[in-house]
């Protein structure tokens, strides 16, 4: 399985959260370096707390199934 596709199963479990808030995350790109590039959609693109929800939420999620992502960023 690819980085790529590590990343994204991990994104799947984080997703039914942002959905029930009118939101989501897409998958922009992983780099070969370990940087993941996302972008938070619907609701969660304009909502304050948006960068907490990156951080605690998608942040720790992708760290967790996927130990070589070095970075997360939001695009």
């Amino acid at each position: 399985m690819s980085l790529k596709e590590k990343v994204e199963k991990a994104l799947e479990t984080v997703r039914p959260h942002l959905q029930a808030d009118g939101g989501n995350v897409e998958l922009i790109d992983v780099t070969e370096d370990g940087v993941v590039k996302v972008k938070l959609t619907g609701a969660c693109g304009c909502c304050p707390m948006s960068a907490m929800t990156l951080q605690y939420g998608v942040t720790n999620a992708i760290k967790e199934a996927v130990p070589d992502v070095k970075e997360v960023q939001a695009v």
